[in-house]
């Protein structure tokens, strides 16, 4: 099963691309999308769309992992997030692949073991689970394979119908 995951954002989104054979998980892919800060919102949102076709022409998944979106003080961050979000999954819906949705518990659950990891954590568990030298750079990439991951430990659970999340299909 092959994971394209996405860390997503209007100025950076973030994206890792993970197999696994077996009980073994590889590491296929990882960086970002940059969109110029001087474009418009909707330049923007095209751009992330364009590239995320592009690369799930390239890295052909089976599906795709998204972070779910959480509210915290600035809203106005969390509206645009939502947006990049649904660009992001309208390119996997547009290429037939099925997206989950993982809230950032869940994905340290299924990464480090502990919903309440630190983020250095986290980055130093996909280093070891994919056998990297290093901790993925930059952060929105290693927190988009931590997304891959989890949706390969999901896997399972999607299958029988039990979902993470609120089912975690968009």
């Amino acid at each position: 099963m092959r994971i394209l995951g996405f860390d997503p954002g209007t100025a950076t989104t973030g994206y890792g691309v993970v197999e696994s054979r077996g009980s073994r998980l590889i590491h296929v892919a990882h960086g970002v999308i940059r969109t110029p800060p001087e474009a418009s919102f909707d330049a923007r949102l095209r751009t992330i769309f364009e590239t995320c076709q592009d690369l799930i022409l390239r890295f052909e998944p089976d599906a795709a992992a998204l972070e779910s979106i959480f509210f915290s003080r600035n809203v106005s961050t969390a509206i645009s997030v939502s947006q990049a979000r649904g660009v992001i999954a309208l390119a996997a819906a547009l290429a037939d692949k099925p997206v989950a949705e993982f809230s950032p518990l869940e994905v340290k659950n299924a990464v480090v073991g502990y919903g309440k990891a630190e983020k250095h954590q986290v980055q130093e568990m996909v280093k070891i689970l994919l056998n990297l030298d290093a901790v993925p750079r930059p952060d929105d990439a290693a927190d988009a394979l931590a997304l891959a991951i989890c949706r390969i430990h999901a896997g399972p659970a999607i299958a029988a119908g039990e979902g993470f999340a609120e089912g975690r299909g968009v």
